[in-house]
């Protein structure tokens, strides 16, 4: 799935910016084998699109020969996880918790990373041995200060918010990864450039150290806004061949353009001779081969084709048992994963049993009725 690209290829396409300046990573790059890594807190089970950018770059980069390693934060998320961009403090996460995600996140990212060429590592095999004295030491080269002044924190306090000492003591250790490894550069979305140039101060001053970064963008969900593992508004790896192409095709015109340059490969000369119906599903197609299979892509298609554009119900339909009196309510509240999203869709007459509207979440349900749940999901009942 990952092209071979030169170095100047890898430094721009899909990169925001590379500080303090790209000519001098270039440079190095040309003149050596470095060490770079991206990391991520397994707070969540699931990768979504949007993680694609950052693990397709760090993929490149092995492509080409570096030393290429994916840290999962096993320390950093038991200090409540990365505070960027969020608006409230995060709820704990067990250690059970983040090693099913990290099994989880494993298999995704297989699909995106070629983990012969790319090493697995967990902050917490340090981060968790230091010591008081250490901590203070780390803590002694940045001023609490230039913590505090995160434009988040400061949005927080504004709106009556907290900022709590764990929250300030993030990008401290998560920048300590970079001292410890002993890295080259640092790869991670626009969301994590405060933390990566702390990480790049400490490496500067505990270890006489340059380190290199590089930010990839953010795209947005299917909402408009950021694409979030926190948002119901994501696009998952682990989404069905259907779901994802569906999703893909419901987005909003505007977000045909960055999610085919940003999550694909596919040729920008072409997507201008594309009417945007037609782009949509060249995307969708695209994104669904990449994850799943051409076979499924296809399959998708034409699921797609005949049930929301054409009306038709299609003829592999899911098949779901349910004891003797379920009602339509608690069918579509298993099925979506939310009562209140269930209701929702209810009251939006986005619900029908045998073709017709229902709102009742009261209808009990018979054997051999179909259920369609909003444009997409069919289910038979047996």
């Amino acid at each position: 799935m990952i092209l071979n690209m030169t170095t100047d290829e890898v430094l721009s396409k899909r990169v925001v910016e590379v500080l303090p300046d790209k000519d001098g990573l270039k440079k190095l790059i040309d003149s050596k084998k470095i060490r770079v890594y991206f990391g991520a807190d397994p707070t969540g089970p699931k990768l979504h699109l949007g993680h694609t950018i950052p693990l397709r770059k760090l993929q490149e980069l092995a492509d080409l020969g570096h030393e290429t390693i994916l840290i999962f934060g096993t320390g950093t998320v038991l200090a409540g996880g990365d505070p960027s961009q969020r608006t409230e403090t995060r709820k704990p996460i067990t250690i059970e918790e983040i090693e099913k995600n990290i099994k989880d996140w494993k298999r995704q990212a297989s699909k995106i990373l070629d983990f012969d060429r790319v090493k697995i590592k967990q902050n917490g095999d340090w981060l968790l041995k230091l010591t008081f004295q250490q901590i203070i030491k780390i803590a002694s080269n940045i001023s609490a200060t230039q913590l505090f002044k995160r434009d988040m924190f400061q949005e927080r306090l504004k709106k009556g918010g907290t900022v709590w000492t764990h929250e300030l003591l993030y990008p401290l250790l998560q920048g300590y990864d970079s001292v410890f490894m002993d890295v080259d550069l640092e790869i991670g979305g626009t969301d994590q450039t405060f933390n990566m140039l702390i990480g790049r101060e400490l490496q500067s001053k505990m270890s006489s150290r340059n380190k290199y970064v590089l930010t990839t963008p953010m795209i947005t969900g299917t909402d408009g806004n950021k694409m979030s593992k926190s948002s119901p508004n994501c696009i998952w790896l682990d989404d069905s061949p259907d779901v994802m192409y569906g999703k893909i095709m419901s987005a909003a015109d505007s977000q045909i353009e960055p999610y085919w340059t940003l999550l694909t490969n596919l040729d920008n000369a072409k997507l201008k001779d594309l009417k945007p119906l037609d782009a949509k599903k060249e995307l969708a197609h695209e994104i669904v081969r990449m994850y799943h299979s051409t076979k499924e892509a296809i399959k998708a298609q034409q699921n797609f084709e005949n049930t929301v554009q054409k009306g038709q119900i299609p003829t592999d339909l899911e098949e779901t048992q349910v004891k003797s009196g379920t009602t339509l309510g608690e069918l579509v509240s298993s099925q979506v994963g939310s009562n209140s999203e269930a209701k929702r869709l209810l009251a939006q007459n986005a619900v029908e049993v045998d073709t017709h509207v229902t709102t009742d979440q009261k209808t009990v349900l018979e054997s051999g009725q179909v259920i369609k749940i909003g444009k997409r999901k069919f289910v038979r009942i047996k």
